[in-house]
């Protein structure tokens, strides 16, 4: 199949890349390399790809011609692409043209392909709202920019669906880790302070928050198991992430356990929207999809330390 995959470059769209890659199909990948983050880290995921001989095109979804360089045999659509977080240095606007103008533009390429099977939405936990604990039939009550406009992308796609246009699903995801997470995100974040002593800005009363940390191996097992169960799938919005709950504090002590250090603190003012509880409700995609992370917590950090040593150290 020929699968064109947004937010190639990103943290979790390279290993879904590589994933589709090895499982026989042909990828196409598309990132706009925009500089939320240092593009050292898009650029070494992207030379990764490459090296598996998959090639990721620049092009930017904002802007409807990116489809004149895409075929029109595409199969698949599995889509990453998005501003994601809670950042303050993020504008409404940002949010706004990057995840649902974005969005409607990609699902309007979609619309022309010919032999089309499946519209793959990524989204997030942060739908739900400061608690995200529960089944997908909750009514989302979203709390940042963020959230709110990857509910709006979310729907948009999913109208595609209802309308019969397309066969569609949206996938929320649950905190993911592992190796290729973004630099400003929590575990990168805890082990580049601790290689480099220097301080983890931990948001205030946040030690205590609990989430859902899952290994990004185990959310992409989920994510390509779509691929067969279009049927089942369609329409649907599924839940990915372990039902096991860490809390915060107990990451930096994963993170501390595995490099073998105290990780200094410092404390910082909270952030608005940020989730105090995240627990994957994942009871629809075991029965749809079989799905069953494993990984562990302490796991996933040694994982994500050996990758960070391997490139930055």
């Amino acid at each position: 199949m020929k699968i064109l995959v947004t937010g190639a470059s990103g943290f979790i769209g390279s290993h879904a890349c590589e994933r589709l890659k090895q499982l026989g199909h042909d990828v196409i990948g598309l990132d706009n390399f925009n500089d939320y983050y240092s593009l050292e880290l898009k650029q070494l995921n992207e030379k990764a790809l490459q090296d598996k001989g998959i090639t990721v095109l620049k092009q930017d979804l904002r802007v409807r011609s990116f489809g004149e360089v895409l075929p029109d045999d595409i199969n698949y659509i599995f889509h990453f692409a998005a501003q994601p977080g809670i950042s303050a240095a993020s504008t409404f606007e940002d949010y706004f043209t990057n995840n649902i103008i974005a969005t409607k533009n990609l699902i309007d390429y979609a619309v022309t392909l010919k032999d089309f099977k499946l519209f793959v939405n990524i989204g997030t936990s942060s739908i739900y709202g400061l608690e995200a604990t529960f089944p997908e039939t909750t009514a989302p009550k979203p709390a940042s920019h963020y959230g709110v406009t990857k509910l709006a992308a979310e729907q948009l796609v999913l109208q595609k669906s209802r309308e019969n246009v397309f066969d569609a699903c949206s996938l929320r995801l649950y905190s993911v880790i592992g190796p290729r997470e973004r630099p400003e995100k929590m575990y990168t974040k805890l082990i580049a302070c601790a290689h480099n002593d220097t301080e983890f800005p931990l948001y205030q009363g946040s030690g205590a928050h609990l989430r859902s940390f899952t290994y990004v191996g185990d959310i992409i097992d989920g994510i390509v198991s779509v691929i067969g169960n279009e049927s089942k799938v369609n329409g649907e919005i599924i839940n990915l992430g372990t039902e096991v709950e860490h809390t915060t504090q107990e990451g930096i002590e994963a993170v501390e356990k595995v490099i073998g250090k105290a990780i200094k603190i410092n404390p910082v003012a909270a952030r608005t929207g940020d989730q105090w509880r995240t627990k994957a409700n994942i009871d629809k995609a075991k029965k749809l999809l079989n799905y069953n992370p494993q990984t562990t917590l302490l796991e996933s950090v040694k994982a994500q330390v050996e990758w960070y040593r391997e490139n930055f150290i």
